[in-house]
């Protein structure tokens, strides 16, 4: 605590002062096409704040020993990983071409020691006061924290897939998977077909039934991607899409052999089998047709 309010740099001044290649890199770097940006009256983004006093791979020569000093405190306590947190700034005037920076920067605060994910450790926040011809014109706060990784929890197996639910309605159709065929129900009353497999016929209540194999081939009919939220044994994001099997039912599958973000709709696939784990198989589509 004793290191709150000392100077982590005292009368630093920018490597160069405000220029148009910076703003220029930086507006192509973040998509940022403001004509405010470009011309004989451009200002610099206000975000670029903390771009102007930063040193580089050289670094400064004008920092005040605290900040390493504290530092070297908290490494020493085994507080040796830092990962930054948040930033805050606050904008009073724009900042033009030839502007010259100098700056002022304090250590604001130290928090009291806290347990996060990543481990116990301390919030360490510095302040800078950033000036253009001795004037103010923004304050940069930005906030790390200096923390001992927290131990890890031992390995767990990958999880599993779902199992699917097996039952006397759907058996044949998971017996037909296992044998690499796609099996379709066929009403025995008006030989309309269906998928997925139910006990009666929707379109005349019939209760016969037989089945004919698909042959393979489909379209993409329709299609998600999935980000959010993450389910064991699923690596999002991905695509599921709903296939039309070139015999006019559709069902429910991945697509596969194609990154999820080229799934398009109408897209043509082929029926293939995916082994998941030592046993369960499930009918997936690989982009492309048969040759």
């Amino acid at each position: 605590m004793a290191f709150q309010g000392l100077a982590a740099a005292t009368a630093g001044t920018g490597k160069d002062p405000v220029n148009l290649p910076m703003i220029r890199h930086w507006c192509e770097a973040m998509g940022d096409a403001h004509p405010a940006y470009r011309g004989p009256d451009a200002v610099a983004p206000p975000t670029m704040l903390q771009a102007w006093t930063m040193g580089g791979l050289s670094g400064h020569t004008d920092r005040s020993s605290a900040y390493e000093e504290l530092f070297a405190l908290l490494d020493g306590a085994g507080y040796t990983s830092v990962v930054a947190t948040d930033c805050e700034q606050e904008y009073l005037r724009p900042l033009r071409p030839g502007d010259e920076i100098g700056f002022d920067t304090v250590i604001e605060s130290v928090s009291e020691r806290k347990t996060t994910k990543l481990g116990t450790g301390y919030f360490v926040t510095t302040r800078t006061d950033v000036r253009a011809g001795g004037a103010l014109a923004g304050t940069h706060r930005f906030r790390i924290l200096k923390y001992a990784p927290a131990a890890r929890p031992p390995r767990q197996p990958p999880a599993r897939r779902p199992r699917p639910v097996i039952n006397r309605d759907n058996a044949g159709f998971w017996e037909g998977v296992a044998g690499h065929r796609l099996l379709i129900q066929r009403c025995g009353g008006c030989a309309s077909l269906r998928l997925p497999w139910l006990p009666g016929c929707a379109d005349c209540g019939s209760r016969e039934w037989d089945a004919v194999e698909a042959g393979g081939e489909g379209t993409v009919f329709s299609y998600v991607v999935m980000h959010h939220p993450s389910f064991p044994a699923f690596d999002p994001p991905y695509a599921v899409a709903l296939i039309e099997l070139a015999e006019g039912v559709r069902m429910i599958s991945n697509v596969v052999g194609v990154p999820y973000d080229e799934v398009r709709i109408g897209m043509p696939v082929r029926l293939g089998f995916l082994r998941v784990d030592e046993d369960l198989e499930l009918p997936v589509f690989r982009a492309g047709r048969e040759d």
